[in-house]
């Protein structure tokens, strides 16, 4: 006999969140998708970068909705968003290390949308995807198949969980019970390493203070006999080295470390090597940049990013361990919750969680996979290889220019230069410098960036872009030479 149930409170059980009308939503979103694509294909055009307009910035502060607005008219705002993007889709977005990203992401993020699958654990098609994505780069790597990774969020993440392994295995995993404590483990990077290292061994909790910064030479690479000095000191000092973190690419020049001494020195000290090669590690495809890459095959920890150099849609990186192993027992938990099991949707142990700190995690594995199929690694490798013989090229233009500048070499796919009129000096050339990239950006022109480089502000071009030709970079050479004679030469500009 059935029991007598109360009534839901709400008694319409048909309502949910599908569309009432399949067939018009079809519709919505195909119109949307066309904007989308129109969007792409017409990439070279315009400005590169639009500031963001008051009345859309108005907009968005409207309160919370309440009631539904529909799928057409969220279709409408969505489309609306579309011209004001970092502008990173454009040949001539110079600034950062941003990729282009590429139309058939669109098809990955349309499968990966409609699976809506949760990657911490389970037995489904995006962790087999995942599994695939992993094996390909850690065979690219030269890496064996007991090494382990994840797709993550980015380099940040992989460094994060690269290095809190290598802290435990340095501890013997104790530090998963105890904590830090007072190990004093002590790590070392480059000067002109990126500010993730650094962030990674705060949280982490070593402390940013046990990070040391190495010197670097005139080609940006870490000073071997100041690193070796170092180690021994610290040594002598009764603490504990344990962390080398050797650079693929640095963000200010694109210089390499030699990988293969860093390779050698953590052999002869017990040190963990950690790569990161945020950009520069997706040089293994390419036949110009590949011997920069020489001894990452000897790394214990890489940490890269699809989204740089590869040209896949935000966001995407991926961290690769060599002893999956020690990998495992940094992060492995096993609450009754998530219980594995033989069959079912439940099997397939181990799982992403038991590598990472993250459960619940989207299909990023998806749009690196379409995308390395649709591509293939060939041509991913060619334009990489490209944007290095753009970036000689723009170096020989400056060199040639007499208004500007070099300020470093052209280690990869990075030109650092300033505009240099006559009569203009310190704090002005400085201040007449940035202008002249604030201008860039506000005109739609380019968008390159700046840095520091011995104290001096210079502008910074950056090509990681697969639709940049060279008639981009002349633009550019033309518009900086016209506006050192037309920007202001100081902070009022």
């Amino acid at each position: 006999m059935t029991p007598h149930l109360p009534p839901f409170p709400d008694e319409d059980e048909t309502e949910s969140l599908d569309p009432v009308d399949w067939t018009g939503f079809s519709g919505t979103l195909r119109r949307l998708l066309d904007r989308a694509v129109d969007r792409l294909r017409t990439a070279r055009e315009g400005p590169v970068w639009r500031p963001v307009p008051d009345a859309l910035k108005a907009a968005l502060s409207d309160p919370v909705p309440i009631a539904p607005e529909g799928a057409d008219q969220v279709a409408a705002a969505l489309a609306g968003l579309l011209p004001y993007g970092v502008g990173n889709t454009h040949p001539r977005f110079f600034g950062w290390v941003h990729g282009a990203g590429a139309p058939g992401n669109l098809l990955a993020e349309i499968t990966s949308s409609a699976l809506n699958a949760n990657c911490g654990g389970r037995d489904h098609a995006a962790i087999y995807v995942e599994r695939q994505v992993v094996a390909w780069w850690r065979d690219l790597f030269g890496f064996p198949d007991t090494s382990s990774g994840l797709i993550v969020s980015g380099t940040s993440m992989a460094t994060l969980i690269a290095l809190k392994t290598a802290r435990d295995a340095a501890v013997d995993f104790a530090s998963r019970r105890e904590g830090v404590g007072q190990g004093a483990l002590i790590g070392y990077t480059a000067q002109s390493a990126h500010s993730c290292v650094a962030r990674t061994f705060d949280i982490i909790g070593l402390g940013s203070d046990a990070l040391r910064r190495i010197p670097t030479d005139a080609a940006g690479q870490m000073d071997l006999l100041a690193l070796e000095r170092q180690v021994r000191q610290d040594r002598a000092a009764g603490l504990h080295p344990a962390i080398l973190v050797g650079t693929a690419g640095s963000v200010d020049i694109g210089a390499f470390d030699d990988l293969s001494a860093l390779a050698d020195l953590a052999d002869d000290y017990g040190l963990w090597l950690h790569v990161d090669g945020a950009f520069g590690a997706a040089g293994i495809l390419s036949d110009r940049v590949r011997p920069k890459l020489s001894g990452i095959e000897r790394a214990a920890s890489i940490a890269f990013d699809f989204h740089k150099w590869l040209h896949v849609n935000y966001d995407a990186g991926c961290v690769l361990i060599r002893n999956g192993d020690q990998h495992q027992q940094a992060f492995s938990v096993s609450p009754d919750y998530l219980t594995r099991d033989d069959r079912g949707l439940a099997g397939g142990a181990p799982w992403p969680v038991d590598f990472g700190p993250e459960l619940s995690r989207g299909a990023r594995a998806i749009r690196v996979w379409a995308h390395l199929k649709e591509h293939g690694t060939a041509r991913l490798g060619r334009l990489i290889s490209r944007n290095c013989d753009q970036a000689a090229y723009l170096a020989t233009r400056v060199d040639a220019t007499p208004c500007l500048e070099r300020m470093a070499p052209v280690a990869l796919n990075i030109v650092c230069f300033r505009a240099c009129p006559e009569g203009v000096t310190g704090d002005d050339l400085d201040a007449l410098n940035r202008n002249i990239v604030v201008a860039l950006q506000e005109q739609g022109i380019a968008a390159p960036s700046t840095t520091r480089l011995d104290g001096a502000l210079a502008i910074r071009v950056n090509l990681t872009n697969h639709r940049t030709r060279q008639e981009d970079l002349d633009l550019l050479v033309e518009a900086v030479c016209t506006l050192a004679v037309t920007c202001p030469p100081s902070a009022r500009g």
